[in-house]
């Protein structure tokens, strides 16, 4: 009997839950607070850039302060460990990326969270395709020369990164493995070390996803790009995939996710709103300038669609990388 009572509370308690959230999404009383957008890395990079724009974005559409709060760390996973034990009560959401819930998971022997079990899909945002860059004097002008080179002459051409298991690295073990050419990589302590020596020459080449300034300024010359298509942003760059190498497909990829098990009509209302906000002329113009290719809507279903066969795909790219954190 005390087992059929407990049942019978827990069903009223969800009912409850459940006709609140309707109600919230459904009258405009939700948010009646703050929200909070976690970020898992440290301000100044994209997945801040990005989340900044949306939240600003989303603040102004509910009426209500969004706060961007960063918590880096061990790739993305403290913040996001820390992020899986929020109420999901719509008022704390992450921004997601293929780093913390695609590649971490193959990367790290604990990581503190299921990267799909854990979450509840909100919005796909954006992905930003990895590029291949040369510095502006490198004596290669097409991608082509380069991995001929490559494939001439094994071992003499190196890739920076950001580190073993940076998006970088993954890239380059991925063109290694696909075009079949065996090029050295050099990890540094964060992207932004990588690009400078790529700039001053010391490197042959990386495959980066943040530093297309650096192409439009000059200074760092872009063959090709990672993506099904090409970037609105560098329109005349061809794809791997004109290359001849269609398996060529890195990119850093992001999106809104809440706690598991938030109630179906806030995730309906957030997708609604984060989508409408990238719909917005002025915010895609200023995401496709980072060299992002922007969200045509998605469902939260597809994003969590796509997220499973992201987590699925990501297991081959780390195996062949060979990379492991502790």
């Amino acid at each position: 009997m005390r087992s059929v009572t407990r049942q019978l509370g827990a069903v009223l308690a969800l009912a409850t839950a459940l006709s609140s959230a309707a109600s919230w999404a459904q009258t405009g009383s939700y948010p009646d607070h703050a929200i909070r957008l976690m970020v898992p890395w440290p301000a100044g990079g994209a997945t801040d850039v990005l989340a900044r724009i949306i939240a600003h974005q989303l603040g102004e559409r509910v009426k209500q302060t969004v706060i961007v709060e960063n918590k880096g760390g061990a790739g993305g996973n403290i913040g996001t460990t820390a992020f899986v034990k929020e109420k999901a009560d719509g008022y704390s959401i992450l921004m997601a990326t293929s780093s913390t819930n695609a590649a971490n998971p193959y990367l790290y022997a604990r990581l503190g969270f299921d990267p799909i079990k854990d979450f509840t899909p909100v919005a796909y945002v954006a992905a930003i395709p990895n590029i291949l860059e040369v510095p502006k004097n490198s004596r290669f002008t097409t991608a082509t020369a380069l991995l001929e080179e490559a494939r001439q002459k094994p071992g003499t051409l190196n890739f920076g990164s950001g580190g073993v298991g940076a998006s970088q690295h993954l890239a380059g073990s991925m063109l290694k493995t696909v075009a079949e050419v065996n090029i050295v990589h050099v990890p540094y302590k964060g992207s932004g070390p990588a690009i400078v020596d790529l700039v001053s020459g010391q490197l042959d080449l990386v495959l980066d996803t943040g530093s297309l300034a650096q192409v439009k300024a000059g200074n760092l010359r872009a063959l090709a790009v990672a993506s099904e298509k090409r970037l609105p942003a560098l329109p005349d760059v061809a794809t791997f995939a004109e290359l001849g190498y269609p398996k060529m497909l890195a990119s850093a990829w992001y999106g809104i996710l809440a706690p598991a098990g938030l109630p179906e009509p806030l995730v309906v209302f957030l997708n609604r709103e984060i989508n409408a906000i990238l719909a917005d002329p002025e915010v895609h113009q200023r995401m496709e300038d980072m060299g992002a290719i922007v969200s045509a809507g998605e469902t939260p279903a597809w994003f969590g669609a796509f997220m499973q066969a992201e987590l699925l795909r990501y297991q081959e790219i780390v195996k062949n990388s060979g990379a492991k954190m502790e």
